[in-house]
């Protein structure tokens, strides 16, 4: 039915650790109205909702708050929320439902404090939420940082703020003088920050007067992760040292890690003031502690100062090695890294570049210089000059860890000379070579052939036939004569058989005496004429 009752509004959860708290507003005038309020929870987003339950706490409550703890065991879960008034058998309708994730709503609360005042500084041991509680919203205490906030207790006080350890020393006081503090505690990973405790404060005391036994100025000095410490003694006695150390994540712990130092291997019992505590260093990830124990003759001790070292941060990059060499174009550049080739952590874990710079090393104060990047230990450099001196240096760094070191020492090569020239005077040389064959090839031949004209016609290479020589001795021997010297030829009839039997002779080459004939003109003369007269008497003797 019909109601005057309004429903609650500006429905709230405040929640510190695992304490869960509803907080309402009624603008209702009515008396004697109750309230009473119901829940629901999801195991994850994907399943249905449940059945709405009263919530423990909550159940005809006067006040416009409620607490709900005990109701709250699931912190990763969706809860809903509602609440609704009532008067006897009248109720109001329900308010709109509120949404909580009791992890990501509750706060960290406030940790605890313990304060100690010794020689000038004040001892804190700092205890985490829930310290004592059996139900626990933060189930990590390891996870948890403090932030320190402390002042001087006076009208116009300064304050200042530092991160702690659960068990740490707060220094640089004033001595006789009153400081108040209060400490938070939060969680980075899940950016959220706790409450801080209550104030606390007390009176630091005077510092005792040094001891000159003790070492002073504690510093640590590392260079491509070698480690050492150094520190100054002021004693004028003998006194020996022990340098300690304390890995650094024994200081998150809640315990008492005042007997966890451990001795630096090789730095016990010395008289130096130095100390290599490499060795110790097994991993880059997490940071160290270091102090000095000083011992004179009668073993009373003195403890330094604690200095912090954080392996990577600390370090130093050193410069790289370079190598240079030349080709015909190419400078080629080889690095080696800091530390030499087999220090792995500089390469792994700073990520190491280069900026190389070269130049041309000549009295000209103006040339430019050069740079370029490497992610590579390898590189090289076009672009050169011949008969040049080229100067190169190389710096290593690293940009995750904003870090660089000194360049190396400049390594210096030059570039072979200039080829270009004999290469023209060689491609020159080949040119005006093949021009003069192409001129004289033709000329040559020109030449070979007039010269096989004029010994074909002056000198041939044919002979007269061997039965054709036989018709007489100086037949052929006297072919090329003057015209004033040629006589009439005296020819002799000879009869038809006879020349019937002369065609039938073999004249070998006939080709070649023809034309010997032909070009001499007469056969014979007067002289001949008794010479020819024995062949034919011959002939005719053999054909009778």
């Amino acid at each position: 039915g019909q109601t005057d009752l309004k429903s609650p509004q500006d429905i709230q959860v405040y929640a510190v650790n695992t304490n869960f708290t509803l907080r309402w507003n009624y603008t209702g005038n009515d008396t004697n109205v109750t309230f009473s309020a119901e829940y629901q929870w999801f195991e994850d987003s994907g399943t249905d909702e449940t059945e709405w339950k009263e919530l423990p706490g909550c159940q005809n409550v006067t006040r416009t708050e409620c607490d709900f703890s005990s109701a709250i065991t699931k912190y990763y879960d969706t809860h809903h929320v509602r609440i609704r008034a009532e008067r006897r058998e009248e109720v109001s309708p329900w308010s709109s439902i509120f949404e909580i994730i009791p992890y990501f709503t509750a706060q960290i609360g406030p940790p605890g404090i313990e304060l100690q005042s010794t020689n000038g500084v004040i001892k804190i041991k700092v205890s985490p939420p829930e310290a004592n509680q059996d139900r626990k919203m933060w189930i990590a205490p390891l996870s948890f940082r403090y932030n320190l906030l402390i002042w001087e207790n006076s009208s116009d006080a300064e304050f200042r703020s530092q991160s702690i350890f659960p068990t740490d020393v707060i220094n640089d006081l004033a001595p006789d003088t009153t400081y108040c503090l209060k400490v938070q505690a939060t969680l980075p990973l899940d950016w959220k920050e706790g409450l801080f405790s209550p104030i606390h404060c007390i009176k630091t005391t005077r510092k005792a007067v040094n001891d000159l036994l003790c070492a002073t100025n504690v510093r640590v000095i590392a260079l491509n992760m070698k480690f050492h410490l150094y520190w100054n003694n002021r004693y004028k006695q003998y006194v020996s040292y022990n340098v300690q150390y304390l890995i650094g994540y024994l200081k998150k712990l809640h315990d008492d890690y005042s007997v966890k130092w451990l001795n630096v291997p090789g730095c016990e019992n010395i008289t130096d003031t130095q100390c290599n505590f490499s060795s110790i260093i097994a991993t880059t990830s997490g940071f160290y502690y270091l102090r000095v124990q000083a011992m004179n003759e009668y073993n009373k001790s003195c403890l330094s100062d604690e200095v912090k070292v954080d392996p990577l941060i600390i370090n130093e990059i050193g410069p790289p090695g370079v190598k240079v060499d030349i080709s015909d174009v190419l400078l080629h550049i080889q690095i080696t890294p800091p530390g030499g080739s087999e220090s792995e952590i500089m390469r792994d874990h700073y990520d190491l570049s280069y900026r190389v710079l070269y130049w041309k090393n000549s009295s000209n104060n103006e040339e430019e210089i050069k740079m370029k990047e490497l992610k590579q230990t390898i590189g090289s450099v076009s672009d050169l000059t011949p008969s040049t001196l080229y100067c190169v240096k190389a710096q290593a760094f690293s940009e995750a860890y904003n870090k660089s070191s000194h360049f190396s020492k400049e390594e210096c090569i030059k570039t072979p000379g200039d080829k270009t020239l004999p290469l023209i005077i060689l491609a020159t040389f080949v040119i005006a070579l093949i021009a003069v064959l192409l001129v004289t090839t033709p000329l040559v031949f020109a030449l070979y052939q007039a010269y096989n004209k004029i010994k074909y016609v002056f000198f041939p290479s044919c002979q007269p036939p061997l039965n054709i020589e036989g018709f007489g001795g100086q037949l052929f021997s006297n072919l090329y004569l003057s015209t004033t010297e040629e006589l009439v030829e005296k020819c002799s009839i000879i009869e038809t058989i006879v020349t019937e039997e002369v065609n039938k002779i073999d004249f070998k080459d006939y080709k070649c005496s023809k034309q010997s004939s032909r070009d001499s003109g007469n056969y014979s003369n007067d002289d001949d004429t008794s010479g020819n007269k024995a062949p034919e008497e011959t002939l005719e003797k053999e054909i009778v």
